[in-house]
């Protein structure tokens, strides 16, 4: 199985490529497309072709978690599955699964999942431009497809 081709796109524009390992804003050590891992720490060098096979792998399997927790999201339209795929890409299943958010979605609640979205722009204490645009292109993502 593979994610959603949205839910890649919002990661490869959100994300951005790098081939060496940095501190994100949440000082988590970070390589090619946002990953985090065990295996990403200080000194962590990667092709772009691995870069690129693990951002399928770490895709997929947020993905799954996310609608491990949701089920609903299963049942969905795509775009609102890569919209909530991508949250818990970039923050995290525990995020996730502790926030109002996901009972937005599990009642399948769009407009409040889209309000929540919103909510989550911080990083390392402070508001990020970049947060704020993907959390609106996810929110967006939801709204849309909602309507269809």
């Amino acid at each position: 199985m593979r994610a959603p081709r949205f839910m890649l796109a919002l990661c490869r524009r959100f994300e951005g490529c790098r081939l060496r390992a940095y501190l994100c804003p949440a000082r988590v050590w970070t390589c090619g497309w946002g990953a985090t891992g065990k295996d990403v720490r200080q000194g962590t060098r990667w092709t772009q072709a691995y870069a690129d096979a693990r951002l399928e792998v770490d895709a997929w399997l947020h993905f799954r978690e996310a609608a491990r927790i949701s089920p609903v999201l299963w049942l969905c339209p795509d775009d609102i599955s890569a919209a909530i795929g991508d949250f818990v890409f970039n923050l995290g299943p525990g995020a996730y699964r502790a926030s109002t958010l996901r009972k937005r979605v599990d009642a399948q609640d769009w407009q409040g999942a889209a309000r929540e979205l919103r909510k989550w722009v911080y990083g390392g204490g402070r508001k990020l431009p970049g947060l704020v645009l993907r959390r609106e292109a996810e929110a967006q993502a939801i709204l849309t497809a909602a309507k269809q």
